[in-house]
């Protein structure tokens, strides 16, 4: 087997296919994705295209790759890691048609984690955005454009850059119990702790969270109920990041 191979990388499985493994497999190190491999990077930042950060499964090389194979899109996508203050992974306040609940930005001042960007061209972009939702009205995500100071990004060679757009979701964010956003634990425990701490989504969706995947994926309108009842029973916040959903966007930032 090709050692690149996203196969032999344990990288090929998409959460498209299997909701509970979302976000699905993260690479190491930063790398090209192409076609069906990981290879290594010759620059980690590439002026031609477009930073896009992801925090949760567009970081998954075969989640990337499904969403490319959908439009005939073959063209190589550098993912580079990324150093990001300012910024925490919570969960998104809306049941995904896809049979998960996906991840979501949110405000986090000082908080530092590794996330990945992913440097898109138009037509990358153009696929991206769809699958978030992003041209139609009430989709899930829009894109915004995070600029640093507000938020910090740090390249593995030390070099910083200007900002990234990052998708914010358009109902906000799941809360802990107090105003501040709950940090996203990854599917399974947190399907396993929403069914537990609400009976009518039970009542929708099952006791297990395979149940709750298999519904979900069925019955785009049982999605719709249950994003409805996200914010019926009060379990939503702001992410605050809505203040840089609409702003102008930069025409060509530089790189610093």
């Amino acid at each position: 087997m090709d050692e690149r191979s996203l196969a032999a990388l344990g990288l090929a499985e998409a959460p498209h296919n299997r909701p509970l493994s979302y976000p699905g497999a993260w690479p190491r190190e930063s790398g090209l994705l192409d076609g069906d491999r990981l290879l290594p990077l010759d620059r980690l930042v590439h002026p031609d295209r477009t930073p896009v950060l992801a925090v949760g499964s567009n970081a998954c090389p075969g989640q990337l790759r499904h969403k490319m194979d959908g439009f005939g899109i073959t063209s190589p996508i550098p993912m580079v890691k990324v150093r990001v203050t300012g910024i925490g992974v919570g969960v998104s306040a809306h049941v995904s048609r896809l049979g998960y609940v996906s991840a979501s930005p949110f405000d986090a001042p000082g908080a530092v984690r590794e996330l990945f960007l992913t440097w898109l061209d138009a037509e990358q972009l153009a696929v991206v955005d769809a699958s978030e939702g992003v041209p139609l009205p009430n989709g899930n995500f829009r894109r915004a454009w995070l600029p640093s100071p507000d938020v910090g990004f740090v390249l593995e060679n030390g070099e910083t850059l200007p900002g990234a757009y990052v998708y914010v979701n358009r109902r906000g964010v799941l809360h802990n119990g107090t105003p501040e956003p709950r940090s996203h634990p990854g599917q399974r425990p947190l399907i396993a702790e929403l069914l537990l701490g609400s009976a009518r989504l039970r009542e929708l969706f099952g006791v297990t969270p395979e149940e709750f995947c298999a519904r979900a994926r069925a019955d785009v309108r049982l999605c719709e109920r249950g994003t409805r009842l996200f914010a019926e029973e009060k379990l939503v916040t702001a992410s605050g990041l809505e203040r840089y959903v609409g702003r102008p966007q930069p025409l060509s930032p530089p790189m610093c």
